[in-house]
């Protein structure tokens, strides 16, 4: 398993935003996570990458504990060492890029490989310079953020992130803040990366992506996960009524 969720729990002062949730990860695993405005599917994403702590639960990377609950009933996670490795596991991309604007766009990705990773100068930029093609910013190599529009600043988000080789992508909303033009573009990108079975779990307001490219489709509301199955199951019948009222909102 990639990826083990089990029993998250997580509150901010009075308002618990995850209750109980459980979620497991295979290898090739493409998962899209669904559901309205303040459901907590971002904060199960931040929660599972360290973002945020939980309060409750047990979170393990490719079968390895990050975090287990001790007999009060509160989440303990391993030491910054450990954690620190245990996040070479997974790359994450957000809805606003979060780009190093003073770097370059082939510095941006090559930097984590070099410095964190200690891994060879030679590899890493060969390395780049492939992620570069695939993602059609080969020319762009020299650019600044700064330079770039909207679409190519999320492809080099998402080349920053392949470049630290996870067992795991997470995206966050990743089309949330481009017009459905770009939204082509880094979706495009996306199923690309899904027909080359890397395991990814994202969360996306994109139904029709979700339907065409996913393995599994989850619907979360009100911080639980009301209903999960294949896309057809999920979208074509969904068995929980506020599945239904939330694709019949989504379709209007």
């Amino acid at each position: 398993m990639v990826l083990e969720m089990k029993g998250i729990k997580k509150s901010f002062g009075q308002l618990e935003v995850l209750r109980d949730i459980s979620l497991q990860v295979s290898p090739g695993e493409v998962i899209s996570i669904i559901g309205p405005s303040g459901s907590g599917k971002s904060t199960l994403l931040r929660c599972a990458t360290f973002l945020e702590r939980i309060d409750a639960g047990e979170i393990s990377y490719l079968d390895v504990p990050a975090v287990t609950t001790n007999a009060q009933g509160t989440a303990e996670y391993v030491g910054n060492a450990e954690l620190r490795k245990m996040k070479q596991n997974f790359g994450l991309v957000f809805q606003q890029f979060n780009l190093f604007p003073h770097y370059s766009v082939m510095k941006n990705i090559t930097d984590a490989p070099l410095h964190v990773q200690k891994r060879s100068r030679e590899e890493v930029f060969a390395e780049a310079e492939e992620i570069l093609k695939k993602m059609d910013l080969t020319k762009r190599a020299d650019a600044y953020p700064c330079q770039l529009s909207g679409g190519q600043q999320q492809r080099v988000a998402i080349a920053r992130a392949l470049a630290l080789k996870p067992s795991i992508l997470f995206f966050d909303e990743p089309t949330s803040a481009l017009d459905p033009e770009l939204t082509g573009e880094v979706l495009k990108v996306i199923r690309q990366l899904a027909e080359e079975k890397m395991t990814m779990v994202v969360v996306t307001h994109e139904m029709p992506f979700a339907k065409a490219v996913s393995n599994r489709v989850i619907f979360m509301d009100g911080g639980v996960i009301v209903e999960q199955g294949t896309p057809e199951q999920v979208f074509e019948n969904p068995q929980q009524e506020r599945t239904k009222q939330f694709l019949r909102n989504y379709q209007q």
